[in-house]
C-alpha cells in the first residue's frame, strides 16, 4: 500500500537571546514562529473503522503539538541556560514563561528539540517525516527523517 504525508501547520509566539552571540541576536528578541510537521504512514484500511482511508487524524496531531510545544512555547522566553536569568525571573511576573536549556534556543536546536518530543507521542504506525521550523517569513531550519539515516 502507497504511503501519504501529512502536513499541519502550527504558530506561535516567543522571544528569545542568543548567549554569547557576536550580532544583534544577543538581545532578547521575538519572533512570529511557524511549524510545519509532516508525518507518513498508510492509510487505515478497516471497513468499519471510523478513521477509515485516514493515515492520521488531524486532530491527533493538532493535539501532540498545540500541547507539548505550541502552548508551552506561546508566548515565552527561551534562553541557554548560560544566561544569568535570576536577577529577574523571580522578581517580575511579565518573566513568568521562561524556558531555560541546556542548548542555545537556535533554529537549529530548536527544531531538533521538537523532534524529540513529537517522535515520542506519535501512534507507532505513524513515522515523522519532517519538521519546517519558520523563524522569519523568509528564515528556516529543516529537519528530515531521511537525511538521519
Amino acid at each position: 500500500m502507497t504511503k501519504i504525508r501529512l502536513t499541519k501547520i502550527f504558530e506561535f509566539e516567543a522571544a528569545h537571546a542568543l548567549y554569547n552571540y557576536d550580532g544583534l541576536c544577543r538581545n532578547i528578541h521575538g519572533h512570529s514562529y511557524k511549524l510545519a510537521v509532516t508525518v507518513i504512514g498508510k492509510q487505515n484500511t478497516e471497513p468499519n473503522s471510523p478513521k477509515l482511508g485516514m493515515v492520521m487524524d488531524f486532530g491527533i496531531l493538532k493535539n501532540i503539538v498545540k500541547e507539548k510545544i505550541v502552548d508551552k512555547f506561546d508566548h515565552s522566553i527561551l534562553l541557554n541556560k548560560k544566561e544569568n536569568i535570576n536577577s529577574f525571573k523571580n522578581e517580575n511576573p511579565m518573566f513568568n514563561r521562561i524556558h531555560v536549556f541546556d542548548f542555545q534556543p537556535t533554529a537549529e536546536n530548536m527544531i531538533l528539540h521538537f523532534v524529540e518530543i513529537i517522535k515520542k507521542l506519535l501512534p507507532e504506525n505513524i513515522k515523522l517525516h519532517s519538521l519546517k521550523l519558520h523563524e522569519t517569513a523568509s528564515s528556516y531550519a529543516e529537519w528530515y527523517a531521511d537525511d538521519q539515516i
